[in-house]
Formats: C-alpha cells, sequence, structure tokens
C-alpha cells in the first residue's frame, strides 16, 4: 500500500511511512493542544522536501520504503489570506523554513465565498473591484461549500489538501446549511478521495463540537488524531491518540502504542515521546 508522509518523521516512522494514499484525515484537537501546528508543519515539510530535498533530509531524514511524497501541496481556508498564515507559521516555526517550504504551496483562500452573504463589509475581505452585478451574484452561503467541493476536484488527485479548518464550515451548516448535508459531503469526500490516491487533511477545533458531531465527523473520514492536553502534577503535556486509521492501526495495537506526547520547536510539531502499554 503506498505512503504519503505527513512531515512529522518521528510519527511517520512509527507507522510505516505515513498515511496510506486515499485518505482523509480529521484532525480534532483542543484549542493549543497542536492539531494546527501539526498541519503547518505537514505542509511546510513536504513544500520543503520539493524546494529544497537536502534541508529536507537534515530536518526530516530519509523517507520510509514504499512513501511516495505528494505531487503538489494545497493548503485551503476559509478565512485568512496566505501571508496571515504564513506569519502565524513563522511564530511555531524558523522563518527561513517556512519561507522555503511554502514557496512550494498553493494557498487557495475562499473568504469571497465565505462572507458573501453575511453582514461582513466587502472590503474587509474582497480586494478585487467591486460594482453592484458582482454585489449581487451571490446570495447563499451554500456557494463556499461548492467552492470548495470544486477546488477539491480539480486538486486533490495525488497531492497532500490541509484544510484550515472544517471549524467554518461546522459554523455554515449551523447558520445556513443542514448538519447532515455537510457530513454527508464529507463521506463523499472520503470516497472521491480513494480515487484521488492523494492525502486530505481536515483541521476541526472540537472545543465547538458536541460529541455526536465530532462521532458524525470521524464516522466520515478515514481516521481520526485526536490532540490533547494531559496534566501531570504541575506540567501539562500535548498528547496524541490514533484514534481510527486504516491500515495503520492495527500496528500500532500490534506494538501497544497508546498515545504519543509531543512538542513544538522550530523544526515546527514533533513526537517527544511514545506511550506504550506495558
Amino acid at each position: 500500500m503506498e505512503r504519503m508522509p505527513l512531515g512529522i518523521s518521528r510519527l511517520d516512522r512509527t507507522i510505516g511511512g505515513g498515511v496510506p494514499a486515499g485518505s482523509v484525515i480529521l484532525l480534532a484537537g483542543e484549542s493549543g493542544a497542536g492539531a494546527r501546528e501539526f498541519c503547518y508543519t505537514s505542509t511546510v515539510m513536504n513544500g520543503l522536501a520539493i524546494a529544497r530535498d537536502e534541508l529536507f533530509d537534515l530536518h526530516y531524514g530519509t523517507l520510509e520504503e514504499g512513501a511516495v511524497l505528494p505531487e503538489q501541496i494545497h493548503y485551503v481556508s476559509f478565512t485568512d489570506e496566505r501571508d496571515a498564515v504564513a506569519s502565524e507559521m513563522a511564530v511555531v516555526m524558523d522563518d527561513d523554513f517556512v519561507e522555503t517550504g511554502m514557496d512550494e504551496v498553493a494557498f487557495s483562500e475562499l473568504a469571497r465565498e465565505y462572507f458573501e452573504a453575511t453582514p461582513v463589509p466587502r472590503e474587509w475581505y474582497d480586494d478585487g473591484p467591486t460594482d453592484l452585478q458582482s454585489l449581487g451574484s451571490h446570495t447563499s452561503r451554500d456557494d463556499v461549500v461548492e467552492a470548495f467541493a470544486a477546488y477539491l476536484t480539480d486538486n486533490a488527485a495525488g497531492n497532500l489538501v490541509v484544510v484550515d479548518s472544517i471549524t467554518d464550515l461546522v459554523a455554515v451548516a449551523d447558520d445556513h446549511l443542514e448538519w447532515a448535508d455537510l457530513t454527508v459531503m464529507l463521506k463523499g469526500l472520503a470516497r472521491a478521495s480513494h480515487r484521488w490516491s492523494g492525502v486530505i487533511l481536515l483541521l476541526v477545533n472540537a472545543d465547538v463540537l458536541e460529541e455526536t458531531q465530532l462521532g458524525q465527523l470521524k464516522e466520515a473520514a478515514d481516521g481520526t488524531f485526536r490532540f490533547g492536553w494531559q496534566t501531570g502534577g504541575a506540567e501539562r503535556a500535548r498528547t496524541l491518540v490514533v484514534e481510527q486509521l486504516r491500515g495503520v492501526l492495527s500496528r500500532l495495537e500490534d506494538e501497544n502504542v497508546v498515545q504519543f506526547e509531543t512538542e513544538i520547536h522550530d523544526s515546527g510539531f514533533d513526537i517527544s515521546n511514545v506511550r506504550k502499554i506495558r
């Protein structure tokens, strides 16, 4: 089974080189627990592999046998501009590291479709020309879902697509769409992704979801990485649990791996320790 590296070297090595190509992975986390930093690191590191392979080798190491890099890296945001995301990445990782890696990343901003039918002033999110015809051209928040689906159809095959974040679509579903429509769309995405043979990472803030909603999103995805905080004495540690992942979870269970302790440093998100059942 062909695998695509996530860009977090210790995790990739533990799970056999990466996740199976054709997977939709839900990255669900508590605020500040590392899910967003995971997205940033995966994006930049895979971009670095294309832009500067010697720098990639220095920070990541050698790819595992059977692991294949994505042909392209795409980053989709519903509310933020490229510069804003890159600046936030640079807070987490080394500036030069981010700049070099992001040179190879195609950034798609869907703010126009997302904010079009809201009270948000158009000049806050759209720098393009404004006229009466264009102001009346979009009247439904459904347009953002259609634009998102069209982008994936055109760009997901063989590629890594990072979506920041599904939390924004959850807000749309609460106000303008049926929740069931969103979960069905994600199930359809998982079906299509198997044919596309790429990897799609869906970031979601678990704090804003009810348990039943999170469960429905997990059911629609091929895998779920759960990011959280664990307190021991006076210290708090970020943790990662692979709750489900086809072709990988059985490997972790065989090795009795139950949880990863994580850290964030100049090279981004990383695994600092593996907790096993003794």
